[in-house]
């Protein structure tokens, strides 16, 4: 049995502990607030801004456009969110499996990275890291979506990549956090879009298709990686509020167990020296 000293010990660092994840907790609570309330009013033009180019794409049929057509490659390019920070629970190693069992083999996939805890556990793991924009997720702006959609697009025009994907963590609300891999182009359609797509009804682009496309496309990834930051940090948030609060609840039982512990030695203790006190006196006597 642990003496006296060594569980006292122990329960001065839990407490010391709990203190700390108390802090994360708030800090986290806070952050929170803020995030949730950017992806919620961020959200629906990040869902009407995929549903109204897919809409368009369905009803064109098919189009002679270099986002649009299979340009050769069998290399594939997934843009992964995750934190730079950990003790978020699950909330990295979610977006990290999800990318190993995607079915894309490691050796066909360049990443382009957004977060150093998904860069440094899939360089690990064998996968390529062709664009690294950690920083961008302290504080995501349109521009920094612009900067790497700038990068991806341009990559996929000169061949270097044959698909787009994206990897992120959709934010459904404070504790629900869904890890998911979106395809961006070539863009597909699910059979409820073809079926909605009116057939009769004619695109008509002005000045022409590949002008048209060359102005919508470019923001419609845009829109879509700012959309996947955005939640990102509010679910990286969500994440961690949950996990420090699960941290300091632990700690709490912890303590009250070790405190349970301590007693029952300390009560020990007082019962071996009555007993060794005792003894001596009978022994004089």
């Amino acid at each position: 049995m642990a003496s006296m000293r060594d569980i006292k010990r122990r329960k001065s660092s839990i407490q010391s502990t709990q203190q700390i994840t108390k802090a994360m907790k708030l800090v986290s609570t806070v952050k929170l607030q803020k995030a949730k309330t950017h992806a919620e009013q961020t959200d629906p033009y990040f869902q009407y801004m995929y549903r109204t180019v897919t809409s368009i794409l369905a009803r064109s049929g098919s189009m002679d456009h270099p986002y649009l057509k299979d340009n050769g490659s069998d290399r594939t390019a997934i843009v992964v969110i995750t934190s730079n920070r950990g003790l978020a629970g699950g909330y990295n190693s979610n977006i990290t499996k999800l990318v190993q069992n995607s079915g894309i083999p490691a050796n066909k996939v360049d990443l382009y990275t957004i977060g150093t805890k998904g860069k440094d556990t899939l360089e690990r793991k064998g996968y390529k890291v062709v664009l690294d924009a950690s920083d961008v997720i302290e504080s995501p702006a349109y521009r920094d979506a612009m900067e790497i959609c700038d990068k991806v697009l341009k990559d996929f025009t000169d061949g270097n990549i044959g698909q787009i994907y994206l990897a992120y963590t959709h934010f459904k609300n404070t504790v629900v956090h869904i890890p998911t891999l979106m395809k961006l182009l070539p863009v597909e359609f699910t059979e409820a879009e073809i079926d909605a797509a009116d057939k009769n009804l004619i695109m008509n682009y002005e000045p022409n298709e590949r002008e048209a496309l060359d102005m919508i496309i470019p923001k419609y990834v845009t829109s879509i990686f700012y959309g996947a930051l955005v939640e990102a940090v509010a679910s990286e948030n969500g994440a961690r509020m949950q996990a420090m609060d699960s941290a300091t609840s632990n700690a709490e039982d912890m303590i009250s167990d070790l405190s349970l512990k301590y007693n029952r030695a300390r009560q020990g203790s007082i019962t071996q020296e009555l007993t060794e006190i005792i003894a001596g006196a009978e022994a004089i006597s």
